[in-house]
């Protein structure tokens, strides 16, 4: 099922590898030009976009672009008690995890009367993306949420796809996991255009109009603000965060600048680094788990063992066919980003993995920690045969919001420091500036920039 590429006895330049990898054909430069115009109707149309759109995508067009308190409350308490309590240790597993990220302030003095403080600051309000296209996420929720709130957010916000089947509401246990950990701020908009909602805004003024730009009201003829309706309205944020398909992924691109994003954290990817020690049953399993998210989820198995890559692609036939979503997870691992990538040595399939950057990495080698210690490019590492990517996604206490389609080589996985900003605290006294003023007024003046100076010296000689 799984083709085979065979990089054997090949030399390859980082680029030229990364190019032999295998990958998914859509293009997230493709994707956003394909979501720019739902971004402008969204900035342009507000509300009417929203509806108009989640009628065309996702089949409902929701009673209210906003949840209704009462629905969130309902769905809690509806939820099947063996989901909640689930729900409740990953809550506190996640909780345990991420408060570990938190940055400790620290103060350096830097000579008598000169200290510079570095502080940890929250940003004031956040848009949490939850999918829920062909899998309602909850774990999302939890992902999303717990670092949040660990960070000090004040204000949050979760926007997840409206349901056929839950009269136009997000799923119920998304909504019942939003009630769980007390957000009240729920949206039902899915896709692009809940990325385009939470970065520009949407204002809706009580007769039906439509404001843009994150207007939260405008003048009458009066010069009175005109009451707006919270129902449909969302007031715009500070950073976006969450997962999705490559075109959520496509949208958070286009909206940076705008807003802070996490990273593009598109459809989901696991590579496997295995040797002839990995347990064929396992690999296989874990590359199935994966492509059970998504006809275009990407599953590659780097092995320098040409016996284990056979035994995993009989072991994949024989489990993928008893598979619920058997057809799709087909999909994935026959499509151009899936494959067995076979190395010379363990040296050699470090290198590959390294190039292919996976948003998550299993290690299925002997003395599987020391080679861990050797990646540098993957979003999440699980190391050994008892760690496999599923632990990640649900309750192993890790942040399963990770980049995608190699963005691992420069970007991380969501936590704690996605919603914190890091500000400088200068604090200086007079001598403290004294002393240090013939050193700013000759860099000043190798910059041609003497007023710089003078702020300086004018304090001296007062």
């Amino acid at each position: 099922m799984l083709r085979t590429i065979d990089l054997r006895g090949r030399t390859l330049t980082p680029v030229e590898l990364r190019e032999a990898l295998p990958r998914a054909e859509v293009n997230i430069d493709v994707a956003t030009e394909r979501v720019r115009p739902i971004l402008h109707r969204v900035r342009h149309e507000g509300a009417r976009a929203l509806a108009d759109l989640a009628e065309n995508f996702d089949g409902v067009r929701p009673p209210s672009l906003r949840v209704p308190v009462e629905a969130l409350t309902q769905a809690l308490q509806a939820l099947d008690p063996t989901v909640r309590s689930a729900l409740e240790e990953a809550i506190r597993r996640a909780r345990l995890g991420h408060e570990a990220q938190v940055p400790k302030e620290a103060t350096t003095s830097l000579g008598p009367g000169a200290q510079v403080r570095q502080r940890w600051v929250p940003v004031q309000r956040v848009g949490l993306y939850v999918p829920g296209g062909l899998a309602a996420l909850v774990s999302s929720v939890v992902m999303n949420v717990v670092p949040a709130q660990v960070a000090g957010v004040g204000s949050l916000a979760v926007a997840s796809p409206p349901q056929k089947d839950n009269d136009g509401l997000p799923d119920a246990t998304i909504l019942a996991a939003c009630a769980l950990l007390g957000v009240d701020e729920v949206y039902a908009a899915g896709g692009a255009q809940a990325i385009g909602m939470f970065a520009y805004g949407v204002t809706t003024e009580m007769n039906g109009s439509n404001g843009s730009n994150g207007s939260n009201g405008t003048a009458g003829a009066a010069g009175t603000p005109r009451a707006v309706d919270p129902a449909n309205s969302c007031p715009p944020v500070d950073v976006v965060t969450g997962p999705g398909n490559i075109y959520v992924a496509a949208a958070k691109r286009a909206v940076l600048g705008v807003v802070g994003i996490d990273s593009e954290a598109g459809t989901t990817e696991i590579a496997v680094l295995a040797d002839e020690s990995a347990d064929p049953a396992y690999v296989a399993a874990d590359l199935i788990s994966q492509a059970e998210h998504d006809p275009a989820a990407g599953s590659v198995l780097v092995t320098d063992s040409p016996a284990l890559a056979e035994a995993v692609a009989a072991q994949i036939g024989a489990q993928a066919d008893g598979a619920k979503h058997a057809q799709r997870i087909r999909t994935a691992l026959t499509g151009a980003q899936s494959g067995i990538v076979l190395a010379d040595d363990l040296d050699h399939a470090i290198e590959v993995v390294d190039a292919y950057a996976a948003e998550h990495l299993e290690i299925h080698t002997a003395d599987a920690a020391a080679v861990a210690e050797r990646i540098h490019n993957a979003g999440a590492i699980f190391v050994g045969p008892h760690s496999p990517v599923p632990l990640g996604d649900y309750i192993a206490g890790s942040n399963h919001v990770l980049p995608t389609g190699g963005t691992a080589r420069y970007a991380s996985g969501l936590g704690v420091q996605a919603y914190l900003k890091s500000v400088q605290v200068i604090c200086y006294d007079a001598q403290g500036l004294d002393d240090v003023t013939d050193h700013l007024v000759t860099l000043a003046e190798s910059e041609d920039l003497p007023a710089h100076g003078r702020a300086a010296t004018l304090r001296r000689e007062r």
